[in-house]
C-alpha cells in the first residue's frame, strides 16, 4: 500500500489504477457537444486535456449522457482510469478531492468540474445509472427569453397551456418505444421508461419541465419538448400526441426544440453493492417483449 494517502484501500495497490467519479457542470453554447470531434471544442476533450496535464497521464472519459452541441449540464457524471501513481503529486497528495481547485484553475470559466472520488471498477458512470434528469426551460413571452436567462432558456412564438401542456406529457408517462422522438442510431433500441414529465411556470414565467427516464435515445428529450409544445400552443391535441407512441420511426411531425433551452441536472444511481448488477442489467438491451411487461435493460443513454 501507497503510504500517506487519502486514497480507499481497494484503490491502493502499487502499480494498479484508480478510478476516478467526477461530476460536472457547463455552459453547452459555445461547444459542439459532449462527445470528442476533429477540429472542434467538446466538453470531453477539454477536460481531458486539462486532467491529463496536471496527472501526467493520458485520460480517456465515459460519460452518463452524451449531451448535443448547445445542451448545458450541472449534474453530469463521468469517470476515468487513472495510474495510482499519478495522484500521489505534492499538490494531490493521495487525495482525489484536491483536483477539484486545480481543475478550476485551468478550466475555461464554461466548464466546472465540481466533485472527484475514488471508486471501486463496479462503478460506470453511463451502464450502472438507474435515471437521467434534465430540465428544460421555455419562454412564450412576445419577447422571447429575458436577456440575462437567453443562453440558458428557449423561446415558442405562440402563447402555451401549462395545464394542456401537463396533460399531454403524462400520455407520454412511462415504459414505451419512443420510436418517433429519436434519431435513428444502429444497434440501439427506443424503448425507454419515462418516469417523469411535468411543467411549471417560474417565477419570470418561463416554462420550466423535469424529464425523468432511465435513459433518453438521441434527440429524445428535446423533441418530447417540441411534441408537447405543438398541443400546448392548440395545433395538435392529446390523441394525437398519443398517437405518436404507436409510431415505428422517426415522426417528421415532431419539431426538436431548441439545444439551449436544456440541460442535464442529476444522474442518479444505486448503493455501491448495487453497481455491477445495475450496470449488466442496462447492458441487456430492451426489446418489444419488454412492452409486454418483461422487465429487461435500459440501454445505456
Amino acid at each position: 500500500m501507497l503510504p500517506d494517502t487519502h486514497l480507499p484501500a481497494f484503490v491502493t495497490d502499487e502499480g494498479g489504477q484508480c478510478r476516478l467519479r467526477l461530476t460536472i457542470g457547463y455552459d453547452g453554447t459555445d461547444f459542439s457537444g459532449w462527445a470528442t470531434q476533429p477540429g472542434r471544442r467538446t466538453v470531453c476533450e477539454t477536460i481531458e486535456t486539462t486532467l491529463a496535464t496536471i496527472l501526467r497521464t493520458s485520460v480517456r472519459l465515459t460519460v452518463a449522457g452524451r449531451t448535443d452541441a448547445g445542451v448545458h449540464a450541472s449534474g453530469q457524471v463521468a469517470h476515468c482510469d487513472v495510474p495510482t501513481e499519478s495522484l500521489q503529486t505534492r499538490s494531490i497528495g493521495g487525495d482525489p478531492a484536491r483536483l477539484v481547485r486545480r481543475l478550476a484553475k485551468m478550466l475555461p470559466d464554461d466548464v466546472r468540474v465540481k466533485a472527484v472520488d475514488a471508486v471501486s471498477t463496479d462503478f460506470d458512470a453511463r451502464f450502472a445509472a438507474l435515471a437521467r434528469t434534465y430540465e428544460y426551460r421555455l419562454a412564450d413571452a412576445p419577447w422571447g427569453a429575458e436577456p440575462t436567462l437567453a443562453r440558458s432558456t428557449a423561446d415558442w412564438q405562440r402563447p402555451l397551456d401549462v395545464d394542456v401542456m401537463n396533460a399531454a406529457s403524462a400520455v407520454l408517462v412511462g415504459l414505451n418505444d419512443f420510436a418517433a422522438f429519436c434519431r435513428f442510431r444502429p444497434g440501439s433500441t427506443t424503448i425507454r421508461e419515462l418516469q417523469e414529465f411535468s411543467w411549471t411556470r417560474d417565477r419570470h414565467g418561463v416554462l420550466v419541465a423535469v424529464v425523468r427516464a432511465d435513459a433518453f435515445c438521441w434527440s429524445m428529450v428535446r423533441s418530447l419538448v417540441g411534441a408537447v409544445a405543438v398541443v400546448g400552443d392548440g395545433r395538435r391535441d392529446l390523441d394525437w400526441c398519443a398517437g405518436l407512441l404507436r409510431e415505428k420511426a422517426r415522426s417528421a411531425q415532431v419539431p426538436v426544440a431548441q439545444a439551449r433551452g436544456l440541460s442535464l441536472v442529476h444522474v442518479a444511481y444505486p448503493p455501491a453493492d448495487q453497481w455491477a448488477t445495475r450496470a449488466e442489467l442496462t447492458r441487456d438491451v430492451r426489446d418489444e417483449s419488454d412492452l409486454a411487461g418483461g422487465a429487461g435493460g435500459c440501454c445505456g443513454d
